[in-house]
């Protein structure tokens, strides 16, 4: 029975595929015979979760007891409750306060208790705020994961995005102390991505933690000690993965204690705002489009209705890596002209509870703001922005002004109005914007990572879609499955969800990133079965193939110089 089911899997700790197993009515006799591509379509994506589960089936008989009250069969203890270690890439950030000696000369102990704490609360807030896990104090420094216990496709980037916020919090602090003055704090940050294993219980009672094992936290705790005061500096694979959304000073070689070899090193010195979240990671190196001409197609006739005063909103929906952004990028292409105009907005991970984060982004790219510029240049480039659309400059630019943050002085009147009220003029003027220019020319307006958005911005989306159905506008708007788009009912509207790629488009890829290079069929076969289809999984783990010692690169192939089981 499903329900038994269910309980089986509360007991597993795995409760939140209850509902799949359920809608798929899988009786308890049946996990038994679940297969690894049975628990995928099942919505079990985590490995180890599949694991766990097939594990603790085998303990199932067909005669096992499914009544409700009765006893379930029992969850084999390595599966359910033993935390067993895996291996697993991890980027570990090590943190350190500068001139803690001095500090502990300078003052009390009680106050420098007081100083302490409060150094770390600021990191453990700017550490979360990412998704990152603190996993130890020590004195004055603080050591914290990102990937672990929890996994994300861009911890690398959270751990700088945490690294800097660390900075501003810490050094923003003055903390008093009992003498009667401010205590002025720095930090020094390391950064290292790598191959660990983690999670081995060490330690007892409160001491308790899961040990991480390799050589990255000791690569970041050695960057913390050559780092400047106040400043992060990361690892090459660090700066690998998160390249294209941060700017960086290249260090040079170091010689690190304990690594064997001098290794180059960075320091973060700013965030890259990109247009795109794709085109910051992937810059101007785009594979061949490969598979995707039915929906290339289908866009561009949506985008010749826009054209003709039809509006046309379109959802674009698939998991992560599928290709959403390559599909926007490839529309761009083919329908960039002078007569034409694209609007981009990029949600973020990172605000998706900061009010518009994506239009303020936007005009900020738009109206080309520097970071030295002062209040007044900034009004004048809004201003100017403003006049492309042929908007009142006056009563728009202040709104916008607001939602910028730029102080106005007596440039313009005062904003008397509820929050409210200055939230909806706010959202009436951005959509207006919309209009006007659609008036002088066609506008492509791309909406990407709207699972990622905040409510203000859906707000706005929602009032797009309800007011371009004769307006020469298309909106494009992308997200991932797990969103719920909240906009039906509307006859313009077209949804579009990408599915993976069959086995002959595959090797097409993979032979496009190869150069046209043909691999060994092990390692294609292998290429194929790991990466279930998924576009970016097939780029980077061919990648990945044809960089490492596994194949040698020929006249016109890839031969074999190792195992392909490696």
């Amino acid at each position: 029975m499903p329900d038994s089911v269910t309980r089986w899997l509360e007991q597993l700790g795995l409760s939140q595929y209850a509902d799949a197993f359920e809608e798929n009515a899988i009786e308890l006799d049946q996990l038994p015979k679940l297969s690894n591509d049975d628990l995928k379509e099942l919505g079990v994506n985590a490995l180890g979760h599949r694991k766990r589960i097939c594990e603790a089936a085998e303990s199932i008989t067909a005669d096992c007891p499914v009544s409700q009250g009765q006893t379930l069969p029992s969850v084999p203890k390595s599966s359910a409750d033993r935390d067993e270690a895996e291996r697993r890439q991890l980027t570990v950030m090590f943190c350190d306060l500068a001139g803690s000696t001095e500090l502990s000369q300078q003052l009390d102990p009680e106050d420098l208790r007081e100083v302490n704490r409060a150094y770390q609360d600021a990191c453990k807030a700017a550490i979360e705020r990412y998704e990152g896990y603190v996993a130890r104090y020590m004195g004055d420094g603080v050591l914290a994961y990102f990937g672990y216990p929890q996994a994300h496709e861009d911890d690398a980037e959270r751990a700088i995005h945490a690294g800097l916020s660390v900075v501003e919090s810490v050094t923003s602090l003055n903390v008093p102390s009992g003498a009667g003055q401010d205590i002025e704090l720095s930090v020094r940050i390391g950064i290292s991505t790598g191959p660990v294993v983690v999670g081995d219980l060490i330690g007892e009672g409160a001491s308790q933690e899961n040990a991480v094992i390799g050589e990255t936290p000791n690569v970041a705790a050695r960057l913390q000690s050559i780092a400047k005061v106040n400043a992060v500096v990361i690892a090459p694979v660090t700066r690998e993965l998160a390249k294209g959304r941060f700017s960086f000073a290249d260090e040079g070689l170091k010689n690190l204690k304990g690594i064997a070899a001098p290794m180059r090193v960075w320091t973060v010195t700013g965030i890259d705002e990109a247009e795109s979240r794709f085109q910051s990671l992937r810059g101007h190196r785009l594979t061949e489009l490969v598979g995707r001409s039915h929906e290339i197609g289908l866009l561009l006739e949506r985008w010749e209705q826009a054209q003709e005063g039809d509006g046309q909103v379109v959802l674009c929906s698939g998991e992560a890596g599928i290709g959403k952004s390559r599909i926007v990028e490839a529309l761009c292409e083919r329908t960039a002209a002078r007569q034409s105009e694209q609007i981009r907005y990029q949600c973020s991970p990172f605000h998706v509870s900061s009010a518009l984060h994506p239009v303020i982004a936007q005009l900020e790219r738009a109206a080309r703001f520097a970071g030295d510029d002062p209040t007044e240049v900034k009004l004048d480039k809004l201003e100017s922005l403003l006049a492309e659309s042929r908007s009142d400059a006056t009563s728009t630019a202040a709104l916008l002004a607001a939602l910028l943050s730029i102080p106005v002085g007596e440039r313009y009147p005062s904003l008397e109005m509820s929050a409210e009220t200055q939230k909806e003029k706010t959202l009436e003027a951005l959509v207006v914007q919309v209009e006007r220019l659609s008036i002088q020319r066609p506008v492509l307006l791309i909406f990407e990572d709207v699972h990622w958005s905040d409510p203000t911005t859906l707000e706005l989306l929602a009032l797009i879609v309800a007011r371009i159905p004769h307006k020469k506008v298309m909106l494009l708007i992308t997200f991932r499955l797990e969103f719920a788009s909240p906009w039906a009912g509307y006859t313009h509207i077209t949804s579009l969800t990408l599915n993976r790629l069959g086995r002959g488009l595959i090797a097409t890829m993979a032979q496009n990133v190869t150069g046209g290079k043909a691999l060994p069929a092990e390692v294609l076969k292998q290429i194929t079965e790991k990466t279930d289809g998924v576009p970016l999984f097939v780029e980077e783990l061919t990648k990945t193939v044809i960089e490492s010692d596994l194949v040698e690169e020929r006249a016109d192939e890839y031969v074999l110089t190792g195992s392909p089981a490696s």
